[in-house]
């Protein structure tokens, strides 16, 4: 769902913007500030302790340490592990991506392999292609909250004219069974 700023954006008077930031639904300090706020209280420990805790022999071991983690820190080069971590996450979103049922391709295969330019032929590739996609919203039910939040229930696919046909013909079936 998007969500539009363009009132507020069109309203903006001096300080406007980090109000907008803040208001933001998908804000980047809404998903950041817990960690932000545990980075800058264990930075200003540090800093506290060695300001005003550690004696000049402490400060002078503290500052040996760190200029032996900072020989060690240029080995890899952080833009190398950065970019093999999104090699590896664009990888991974793509072939996601690649693996969702779309039910074009099968549709133009159902229009080419059933024939017949009758209403017969129409009716088999309508009926085809209105089960593929009851199928697709089947699945991606069970995947995608979006696709859940709109059908939560069967009741709600038939409401909106996807399985209605299949509802019928499975009251049909149970029907015809009870007789038997």
């Amino acid at each position: 769902m998007t969500i539009s700023y363009s009132l507020k954006v069109s309203e903006a008077r001096l300080g406007g913007f980090p109000k907008l930031l803040l208001r933001w639904k998908a804000s980047i300090y809404k998903l950041l500030y817990k960690e932000m706020a545990i980075f800058v209280s264990l930075y200003s420990l540090l800093s506290g302790v060695y300001r005003f805790a550690l004696t000049e022999h402490q400060k002078r071991t503290f500052e040996k340490i760190t200029l032996y983690c900072h020989q060690y820190s240029d080995l890899i080069p952080v833009s190398f592990v950065l970019g093999f971590y999104v090699s590896i996450i664009y990888t991974r979103w793509w072939q996601q991506y690649m693996n969702l049922p779309w039910p074009d391709r099968v549709s133009a295969l159902i229009g080419c392999a059933v024939h017949g330019r009758d209403e017969r032929g129409r009716l088999i590739r309508r009926t085809m292609v209105r089960y593929l996609n009851l199928s697709s919203v089947l699945i991606l039910r069970s995947v995608s909250t979006v696709v859940y939040k709109r059908f939560p229930t069967m009741n709600h696919v038939v409401d909106a004219g996807k399985a209605s046909f299949v509802i019928n013909l499975y009251q049909y079936i149970a029907k015809t069974r009870q007789r038997l």
